[in-house]
């Protein structure tokens, strides 16, 4: 009982979702599903996806809200109250270590990018000049401005996998603002997290509705939702449509890391975790659609614009 006492607490209900919906909406969403519904049959994946979800989703979620906020411990100590021979379960946590060391690489190229988008033209806008200053760089020009950014100035790709190539110290040091930011959010607990979570849930929509809307005005964008929802049915008598949808909503809703269980154990032992299992897991896919719109607008865009080019040509 004076552990339940000490452990602190969301402020409200309101931030144990929007934590939960911080954690479970992010590249799963935005990139990931969108990915997969090309692969499996386009609007016709949705039929697996929301079978599982119902199936595994939703009482997966439930049991590990229900667990933390029984329990109030993290992921193993939680596992283990329950029986010791549980223990290695809440290990799980293990891999929410694992977890940053990639992401926080991608939140470093974010940072990278933002950092160049404050310049008029964008340099990924157009090719550089080369060295004599009488055309453009040759690999550029074989390639795209876009590619020509990332692969040479972005990553500065070594030739071989032997050639380890030197540091980049102004992609270092992005890589350590973003473990730096990560650290301030958590930093004090649920008093720092409860309040950065306001932002980490509601910006991405406002980013997406943005994109939607500049997605929607590109020429071509139309072609790209008709592919998407175009059903291709018979794509679910095909088993790796079923396990893809199982494995997205295992990855998208982020079961089986124990972060579920630590953001419950900071709840009220009272707290209505049913109904919360069911909102965090609706508006996590409802947010995979609505992604997909935006995304393949784009991608719709892109193809038309390279077909006509090549017509052209």
């Amino acid at each position: 009982e004076a552990m339940e006492k000490s452990r602190p607490l969301w402020d409200n209900p309101l931030q144990f979702v929007f934590a939960c919906i911080s954690y479970a909406v992010g590249l799963g969403n935005v990139w990931r599903f969108p990915y997969l519904c090309q692969m499996y049959g386009g609007g016709g994946f949705l039929i697996p996806y929301f079978i599982m979800l119902i199936a595994e989703g939703m009482p997966l979620l439930y049991l590990e809200l229900a667990v933390g906020q029984r329990m109030r411990q993290g992921s193993i100590g939680a596992w283990k109250i329950i029986s010791p021979y549980l223990c290695g379960v809440g290990a799980s946590v293990v891999v929410s270590f694992f977890l940053p060391m990639y992401y926080n690489v991608i939140n470093a190229w974010a940072f990278w990018y933002l950092f160049h988008s404050f310049q008029d033209p964008l340099p990924w806008a157009t090719c550089p000049l080369n060295s004599n200053r009488t055309g453009y760089e040759e690999e550029c020009e074989k390639t795209s401005s876009t590619q020509y950014f990332w692969y040479r100035q972005t990553l500065n790709i070594s030739p071989s996998l032997e050639a380890s190539g030197s540091v980049q110290w102004e992609q270092a040091l992005c890589l350590m603002l973003a473990w730096l930011v990560g650290y301030l959010c958590i930093l004090r607990g649920t008093e720092s997290t409860g309040k950065v979570v306001y932002v980490t849930a509601s910006l991405p929509y406002c980013v997406l509705i943005i994109y939607l809307i500049r997605g929607l005005t590109l020429h071509g964008a139309v072609n790209g939702l008709v592919y998407m929802f175009t059903p291709k049915l018979e794509q679910l008598s095909n088993p790796k449509a079923w396990i893809s949808a199982a494995t997205q909503i295992f990855f998208s809703l982020g079961l089986g890391f124990g972060s579920l269980i630590a953001f419950a154990s900071y709840n009220e032992p009272s707290n209505n975790c049913e109904r919360h299992a069911i909102i965090v897991s609706l508006i996590n896919s409802t947010t995979s659609i609505f992604a997909s719109i935006v995304t393949f607008s784009i991608y719709g865009f892109k193809a038309t614009f390279n077909y006509e080019s090549c017509i052209n040509k």
